[in-house]
């Protein structure tokens, strides 16, 4: 077992403002003013500033984490208030980056905060995370959550991951060296039309602060030394049946080291394959038919008008009877993935003038 002073060495004395604002910590024996400094002392980055960032900006900010950089390209939608409850109504249309800072610095001014308004890839990875303490891992793609396994592995940092979808939530704490990584657990990315986003499957708002929570007190518990941390066990939690199941899981000593970094992208197949991808607004009108391969509870948010409602689950069935004979067929979904595969499913049955539309509905 690892000790704190791997992780984080105290900070100078805490200033009598700092003990106010922290004296329920100061009170917990386990905790006590050398975890508070070790705190104050603490560097720690945050992938995401979504559903599962907001919790864990959050109660990362509230516990007195000095340094607390945060990584996201995306802006606030109206979409996002359900759940990600970091940012407000006054912050739609503003980077998601910019508005958890102006939290951040609502909750707790003594904490420096680094919005990153940036795309993390393979590029820039391991010189930001050679910044940090300590990584957490909010993002909700496998292409990220590679690409940050795999630089925490090659910079021995320790990482603390979460993940959601609909009512099912998961975490652990991956540490090369200490116990097994991402990779150890998921060596293979699944099939990228076979996972939906949350965008297209939905997520159960609360889950998000059940799943960020436990994330931030992994990081505190990483930071102080206090308790036992998740290295070595996967926690799952069922938010509709109110259970958590605790899964041990290990290293695999088969598994080559990860060196450097690669393209994720191609590694996880989130690219729509260029020979079926077409641009909808390219297209003369009637010149096709137009098919949502969406699931029919997706479509209560919309469709395009004139399409034909055919979900991906039957034509893998084999059910082609409803698609339209002697024209091109244009499939679109959510993100453009499961149209993608379908097209080339559909090609591969004999529909060769089958298209998909790139990029899906994502605005």
């Amino acid at each position: 077992m690892f000790s704190a002073a791997e992780l984080v060495s105290p900070a100078p004395e805490l200033t009598a403002e700092e003990m106010e604002r922290y004296s329920r910590h100061l009170l917990l024996t386990e905790v006590g003013v050398l975890g508070q400094r070790r705190l104050k002392n603490a560097k720690v980055l945050v992938i995401g500033a979504g559903g599962l960032g907001s919790p864990v900006i959050s109660y990362l900010a509230a516990a007195g984490v000095g340094r607390i950089a945060i990584v996201d390209d995306d802006a606030v939608d109206v979409s996002n208030l359900q759940r990600q409850v970091l940012h407000s109504t006054g912050s739609v249309g503003a980077p998601k980056v910019s508005s958890a800072a102006a939290a951040v610095a609502a909750l707790n001014p003594l904490v420096d905060v680094e919005p990153l308004e940036l795309r993390l890839d393979a590029s820039n990875a391991l010189e930001l995370f050679g910044r940090f303490d300590l990584v957490l891992d909010g993002s909700d793609n496998f292409a990220t959550r590679y690409l940050v396994s795999d630089a925490c592995e090659i910079l021995a940092k320790p990482l603390v991951w979460g993940s959601i979808l609909r009512f099912d939530g998961q975490v652990s704490v991956f540490w090369a060296g200490h116990g097994p990584t991402y990779r150890d657990i998921f060596p293979e990315p699944p099939a990228a039309e076979t996972v939906p986003a949350c965008s297209e499957a939905g997520v159960f708002g609360m889950l998000c602060g059940v799943i960020g929570s436990v994330m931030a007190a992994e990081a505190v518990k990483l930071i102080t030394g206090v308790g036992k941390p998740l290295l070595g066990r996967l926690q799952i939690h069922d938010a509709l049946a109110g259970s958590w199941r605790t899964i041990a899981v290990a290293a695999d000593p088969e598994r080559e080291p990860v060196t450097g970094l690669i393209d994720y992208a191609e590694f996880c197949g989130v690219a729509a394959p260029a020979p079926v991808a077409v641009e909808l607004a390219s297209l003369p009108a009637g010149s096709f038919a137009l098919i949502d391969v969406r699931s029919p509870s997706e479509t209560v948010l919309g469709t395009v008008p004139g399409a034909i409602l055919l979900p991906k689950a039957e034509l893998d069935a084999g059910n082609f009877g409803a698609l339209p004979a002697g024209t091109d067929l244009v499939l679109f979904c959510r993100t453009g993935l499961r149209s993608a595969a379908a097209a080339l499913a559909l090609r591969a049955a004999g529909f060769d003038r089958s298209f998909s539309v790139a990029g899906g509905l994502e605005p």
